[in-house]
């Protein structure tokens, strides 16, 4: 009779099977998942959908004085020959200089424009130099109170146009003027929207949004007198008053109730 081998347990630990480990990793997934989900208190709360939004535009007006006067003044001359009247022009327009030069209260004083052109006339279809004509402009800023006495002597040292006299207020005056314009404007707006919900029995969440449109001020220019010759310079000075100018702003504010 044979005999039976005994029996041997095999311990031997076996590789893990793809099936297993993938089980294993969607599970760990899963785990993570569930810890990421925040709680209902932790999520932002949605905005109110019962809010709405007033538009109101304020105003502000603020008025400076005029403290600058810009004057444009030159000299022009007609002649025969390019050589005579620019030579005229030159003498004129020198004499007009050193007189501005010699007051200490003009300032940002420059030529701003020299000019020399033939004119023509027109004799059986033909065209023809008559003469030339020069020009020589100026340009300079001066208190308005001394402007009008100035100009005469310029007049009276060869000076024949004036273009323009144009009176504003300084550039320092301007930047306050229209800082505070916009803070009475803004005043406006607000008292506006307050008025209009408290008559309607509701309240001012908060302001959403600012637009600011800014109005440049106004500036006043005396016509042009290009074309006038200014020969008689003794019959009465020239008159300039200055006056007020206006800044003005307007704000419009978006407000929530």
């Amino acid at each position: 009779m044979s005999r039976l081998a005994p029996f041997k347990p095999n311990f031997k630990a076996s590789t893990p099977s793809k099936q297993y480990l993938l089980l294993l990793t969607l599970a760990v997934l899963g785990l993570n998942a569930c810890q990421a989900v925040p709680n209902a208190q932790s999520l932002p709360k949605p905005e109110n959908p019962n809010y709405k939004t007033l538009s109101v535009t304020g105003r502000g007006i603020v008025k400076i004085p005029k403290t600058l006067a810009k004057v444009h003044l030159g000299v022009e001359v007609q002649g025969k020959t390019s050589q005579i009247v620019q030579q005229e022009v030159a003498q004129r327009a020198s004499a007009v200089v050193e007189l501005l030069k010699s007051r200490s209260q003009v300032k940002e004083l420059e030529t701003s424009d020299i000019n020399l052109q033939p004119n023509y006339t027109y004799t059986g279809g033909k065209q023809k130099i008559s003469g030339y004509t020069a020009t020589n402009r100026i340009m300079f800023e001066i208190d308005p109170k001394l402007s009008g006495s100035l100009i005469d002597e310029a007049v009276k040292k060869g000076a024949t146009r004036i273009d323009s006299v144009n009176l504003v207020a300084g550039n320092s005056a301007i930047t306050e003027a229209q800082q505070e314009a916009i803070k009475l404007a803004s005043t406006d707006a607000n008292r506006q929207a307050n008025a209009a919900l408290s008559a309607l029995n509701l309240k001012t969440v908060e302001v959403v949004g600012i637009q600011i449109n800014q109005a440049q001020p106004p500036v006043i220019s005396y016509p042009s007198a290009s074309n006038q010759k200014l020969i008689d310079s003794t019959l009465a000075q020239t008159p300039i008053v200055a006056g007020s100018q206006q800044v003005e702003a307007n704000v419009t504010l978006q407000i929530k109730y």
